[in-house]
């Protein structure tokens, strides 16, 4: 259902059955997804943001792959990625999970 390289590759599915109008369809669903916890990764690198910086062009950068950007989100245990690169200083963690 996911694509290998997405963050809901490895979350099961359940199915809902539908009620009212719609009564008895399935509807197939990704159960929730929790961030990782940082222990359970290791720092490759801590980027200093700069103005202008992208979390696609960072992770395109330190992990080669453009739409990994989500690793860094986790990496720094935030649902709300576009904050990591807000502020110019900041220092964000580039990690990846331990074997």
């Amino acid at each position: 259902m996911n694509d290998p390289g997405s963050r809901y590759n490895a979350i099961a599915t359940a199915e809902h059955t539908r009620a009212g109008d719609k009564a008895g369809q399935p509807v197939r669903y990704l159960l929730r997804r929790f961030l990782p916890r940082p222990d359970d990764m290791i720092t490759m690198v801590e980027h200093r943001v700069s103005h202008g910086d992208r979390l696609d062009n960072l992770s395109a950068r330190y992990l080669g792959d453009a739409l990994a950007w989500w690793r860094i989100a986790d990496a720094n245990y935030e649902m709300q990625p576009e904050v990591l690169t807000d502020e110019a200083g900041r220092r964000i963690r580039i990690a990846v999970p331990k074997p």
